[in-house]
Formats: C-alpha cells, sequence, structure tokens
C-alpha cells in the first residue's frame, strides 16, 4: 500500500496516511458530493431551472473539488490509476455537457476491481448511480471500500465455485445514497449512456450484512425464546465470522443464478413475470448455498457451519418483516422456508416459543431445495404460463394466498387470451400475506429493522458499547 508522508516543518511529520478516509481530502471529496447530489434530477441531471438550483459556476465548481480531491487520494490506490483518470474525464463531461444525464461508461469500464482480488485492498469509488434498497435515483455518491478476499475464500472460489466476478468488499466510508439499506456495489446501477455487453465485477458489503444480521438475529432470538446451542450463540456475536459466513454465502450465491437446470435465466433476460418466480429463484440460489455449506462442513471447512445458520435465521427472521408487501419476493422466500420447516416439524412453536430440531435442520432444508430444482428441471419442457402455476402451486402448497387472489382459483380464473405478460397484472401486491405469527414477529421486530439502516460494523460496535 503506498504510503504518503505529510511534512509540517524542517524536522517534523506527522504518521504516513495509508487509509483513504484519512487523508484531509476525503472529506472535502465527500462534501462536493453531498452538495452536489441534491441538486440533481432522478435520472442525474441538474435541471438549472429548478427552485434551489445552483447556477452552472457553483456546479462546475464542486465538480472540479471532486475532482482534485480524487487525484489527491489516488496516490494512496494506484491500482486503481486508471479509473480516476477516466473518471476524472467522465466528470468534467459531465459538467462541460452542461450537466445532462450523466454517462459514466468509460470510467465504469475502467473500474475493475475483480482483477484485484487481494484481502484488504482499498477502492476508492465515485459513480452517479442508485443504490439498490436505498435510493433509487441517479445521484453522485463516493464510497472508500476494502476487499474482503482471504486464503481460505480464494482457493474455494479457485478449486469449487468459480466467480471471477465476485468482490467481497466491506466500507470505510460512504455518502448519502449508502446511509440506507444498500448492500451492494453493482455496475449496473451506474447511469452510462449503453450498457456494457457484460459486466465484469459485483460488490456485496459483508460487513453491513452481518452487522444486521446480528442485531436483527439477537433481538427475534430474544423475543421468540429461541434456545441457540452454544456455539451458534458465540456465532450471532461475534462480528468477524458472521462477516466470513456472508462472504462465502454470497459468493455461492451469486454464482447460482447462472448455474443448475434453468429453464430461463431470470435475471439475464429481461423478461416480466409474477414475483414469487423471482422469489423461487432467490430463495433457489440461498438453498443452494446452505446445501454446499453442509457438503464443505463434512470437509471440515470452519466457515460453513456459519453459512448454514447465518441463511436459516436471516431468511426466516429478516427477509419475511422487512419492506414493503408490495411483491416482496425475498419477504415470500422467508415466509416459504419458515412454513416448510414448520410443516416437517423442524421449527415448532409451542408454549409461546419456537424450538429448533438442529439436527434435521439440513436435511430438511436441503429436501426444500430438492423440491425446487425439480420444478426448474421441469420448467424447460412447459409453456411459460404452466411454469408460472407450477411455481404458484409449490408456494401455494405451504403458504395460504390472499382470499381475494384470481390466481388461487386457477386458470378458468385468469383471461388466457391475454399474454403472459399480462396476466402479471392480476397478481395482488401481497398475494401471500404474512401469517399471524410473522405479522406478531413484524411488530415486535420493526423498530429493531429500521435500526439497522446504514449499519456497518464500526456502527454496530459502537452502539452496542
Amino acid at each position: 500500500m503506498t504510503e504518503i508522508l505529510v511534512r509540517v516543518g524542517a524536522e517534523e511529520q506527522i504518521p504516513p496516511v495509508t487509509r483513504a478516509v484519512e487523508h484531509p481530502a476525503w472529506p472535502v471529496l465527500k462534501e462536493a458530493v453531498e452538495r452536489i447530489r441534491p441538486w440533481q434530477s432522478k435520472d442525474g441531471s441538474i435541471d438549472f431551472d429548478a427552485e434551489g438550483a445552483p447556477t452552472r459556476a457553483d456546479a462546475a465548481e464542486a465538480v472540479e473539488t471532486v475532482v482534485a480531491a480524487v487525484a489527491e487520494l489516488s496516490p494512496l490506490l494506484p491500482h486503481d490509476a486508471d479509473y480516476h483518470r477516466a473518471l476524472a474525464a467522465d466528470l468534467r463531461a459531465w459538467s462541460d455537457g452542461g450537466f445532462q444525464v450523466p454517462d459514466f461508461l468509460d470510467s465504469l469500464l475502467a473500474f475493475q476491481p475483480a482483477a484485484h482480488r487481494e484481502d484488504g485492498l482499498q477502492h476508492l469509488v465515485v459513480f452517479p448511480m442508485y443504490t439498490q434498497n436505498g435510493n433509487p435515483d441517479r445521484n453522485l455518491e463516493a464510497v472508500v471500500l476494502r476487499m474482503v478476499w482471504p486464503q481460505w475464500l480464494a482457493e474455494l472460489e479457485r478449486t469449487r465455485y468459480d466467480n471471477p466476478m465476485f468482490c467481497g468488499i466491506t466500507f470505510e466510508d460512504f455518502t448519502a445514497g449508502y446511509d440506507t439499506n444498500s448492500a451492494v456495489l453493482f455496475p449496473e446501477t451506474i447511469a452510462v449512456r449503453e450498457a456494457p455487453e457484460r459486466f465484469s465485477w459485483g460488490g456485496i458489503f459483508c460487513d453491513r450484512e452481518a452487522a444486521r444480521f446480528r442485531r436483527v438475529t439477537e433481538a427475534a432470538v430474544k423475543i421468540l425464546g429461541i434456545d441457540l446451542p452454544e456455539d451458534v450463540a458465540a456465532m450471532v456475536h461475534d462480528q468477524k465470522r458472521c462477516e466470513e459466513a456472508f462472504v462465502l454465502w454470497d459468493m455461492v450465491h451469486d454464482r447460482t443464478h447462472s448455474h443448475g437446470d434453468l429453464p430461463f435465466d431470470p435475471f439475464m433476460i429481461k423478461q416480466r413475470q409474477p414475483f414469487w418466480m423471482y422469489g423461487l429463484e432467490e430463495l433457489r440460489c440461498d438453498l443452494t448455498a446452505f446445501r454446499e455449506a453442509v457438503k464443505l462442513a463434512d470437509d471440515g471447512v470452519p466457515q460453513a457451519r456459519d453459512v448454514q445458520h447465518a441463511i436459516l435465521f436471516d431468511r426466516m427472521f429478516r427477509f419475511p418483516v422487512t419492506g414493503e408487501r408490495v411483491r416482496n419476493y425475498d419477504g415470500l422466500g422467508g415466509q416459504l422456508l419458515f412454513a416448510y420447516l414448520h410443516r416437517h416439524d423442524v421449527v415448532r412453536w409451542t408454549d409461546n416459543t419456537l424450538h429448533f430440531d438442529w439436527q434435521r435442520a439440513p436435511q430438511v432444508t436441503n429436501q426444500l431445495c430438492a423440491e425446487i430444482e425439480k420444478l426448474y428441471r421441469d420448467g424447460i419442457d412447459r409453456p411459460k404460463l404452466v411454469h408460472w402455476f407450477a411455481g404458484y402451486e409449490l408456494v401455494a402448497g405451504y403458504l395460504s394466498p390472499h382470499p381475494g387472489s384470481r390466481w388461487a382459483k386457477g386458470p378458468d380464473a385468469l383471461d388466457l387470451d391475454l399474454p403472459p405478460r399480462k396476466l402479471v397484472d392480476d397478481v395482488l401486491p401481497d398475494e401471500f400475506p404474512l401469517s399471524m405469527f410473522y405479522e406478531a414477529l413484524s411488530k415486535k421486530l420493526k423498530n429493531v429493522i429500521a435500526s439497522t439502516r446504514g449499519i456497518t460494523a464500526e456502527s454496530d460496535s459502537r452502539i452496542a458499547a
């Protein structure tokens, strides 16, 4: 890592700066970005006729401040030098072009974090983008992050779970778009003139995922009276262990979207479909990660059992009661997992306590994975609408549909002369409502979940202290 030595006098020196967030230019950059963000429209442009808009000179001055700050910070990050040069060009082109809809394709193509997967490596990232599960507008954002790529993970990726695009990352600091629930840095969220043929990286913030998981799980365990085994309780209280569990979970989950018997690839082919199909896809990827974690535990990988518990608890306690009840496909997947385990007596709510059969949990969870995989394998021989109904039947076998649902009444209740994508309009926003159990749990957990907005490992430790 490059060190910057700041001379104070002939004899005096302050310690070398190695963290970008400790360099004097970082708060200057951050303040300039925060100044620009409120001026931007939803598409990232600046409307100088809008109320409260800056002058063009003010906007141009703020952009030049960002460019200068990036130039000061860049020597700390020599692996990002090409990206930072392209970034300066894109920022100035946006300014010189009158602050129209931003186009940062050149700097996006120059940013290649997956080419330098080195544990602890810093990156300074500035892009106009929306933050998934955070800010839906394409505002300018700045974030300093570190790569999470320990040797054990690199070896698993090399030998068992090839995923050359995956980047495990943690936060160092960020602007307002990440003071949200967003835990990803994806290239497809960035404002560009045209999408590249393919993306070469994707980042997931395992520190935010781990800190959020720990806080919500600790509250759920207390509310539900769960008797955790000693090792599981130790894992929930250990940020480092949880980060390692999530980075392994994410790596396997991410690659699963393009592996297996897929009747289609739902995230690579743009198509409209009912939200339960997305719910099944996300759950399939998580349950594949769970199944692989069972195998890895048998092979002696220490993080593998933690992955299993992270998937079960996050899926069952946080997912179903997080977010709005409008096409909430992640919430639906969590509901389905709980209902399946409950149906098979792995979890049992009795005497106001949630009991776990810890020994049978891996077998039964893998059983649900097998049912979803059979749905996929059979799907290649089905028309699209028939496949959607098959997915509906799988979910409805464990979750009660809304009593007003037309889809629940079967094909005769739908106008089958319409193309399938039009029939999606007949899907209710909350096609599978929360059970009484989850309605009660949601009321008790909502404040805890709200408190995880913008959480990082550092902020969680401060609050815990």
